[in-house]
C-alpha cells in the first residue's frame, strides 16, 4: 500500500463533500500539474491519502481511499490529464495543522512542507505513521 495527500480548498470541495459522495466516491479531477498527475497514475486501488484543507483551514481533516485507477479526466478533452477516483475512508479525530507538521522534525522532509503547492503528494510510511499519531489515529487501515 502507498500513501498520499490530497489538497483541496474546503470552499471548493471539502472532506464533508467527499463524504456526501458515499461509497462511489468521485473523480479527483481538474489537476493540471504533471507531478500531481504522475502521482495519481502511480496509485493503486485501496491506497490511502490524507485529505488536507488548503488555503482555508490548513489542516489534515480526513483520510480518503483510492477506489478507481487513473483514467481520463472528464473535465477536459486533453488526453494528457488523468485522475483517480477517491472516497472518504475515515475522519481524523484530531485535525493536524500545517503549523504542527512544520514544527515536527520527523516531518521536515514531507512533501507538504517542501512542495507546498503540489495538490497530490506522496507520503512515506514513516510520515503516515507520524501524522496518524498526531491525529490520534491507528496508522493501520
Amino acid at each position: 500500500m502507498n500513501y498520499w495527500l490530497f489538497k483541496s480548498e474546503p470552499s471548493v470541495f471539502s472532506f464533508e463533500a467527499l463524504k456526501a459522495k458515499g461509497k462511489a466516491g468521485t473523480q479527483w479531477d481538474g489537476v493540471r500539474n504533471y507531478a500531481a498527475r504522475n502521482n495519481m497514475k502511480a496509485m493503486q486501488i485501496g491506497d490511502l491519502g490524507f485529505f488536507y484543507h488548503s488555503n482555508e483551514g490548513l489542516d489534515i481533516v480526513g483520510i480518503a481511499e483510492v477506489c478507481a485507477l487513473a483514467h481520463p479526466d472528464t473535465t477536459t478533452d486533453d488526453p494528457r490529464w488523468e485522475c483517480v477516483d477517491i472516497r472518504a475512508f475515515k475522519d481524523v479525530p484530531k485535525p493536524v495543522t500545517l503549523e504542527q507538521v512544520k514544527a515536527n522534525p520527523k516531518l521536515a522532509d514531507m512533501a507538504l512542507v517542501r512542495l507546498g503547492r503540489l495538490s497530490v503528494q506522496p507520503v512515506t510510511p514513516a510520515e503516515w505513521k507520524e501524522v496518524c499519531r498526531m491525529a490520534d489515529l491507528n496508522p493501520a487501515p
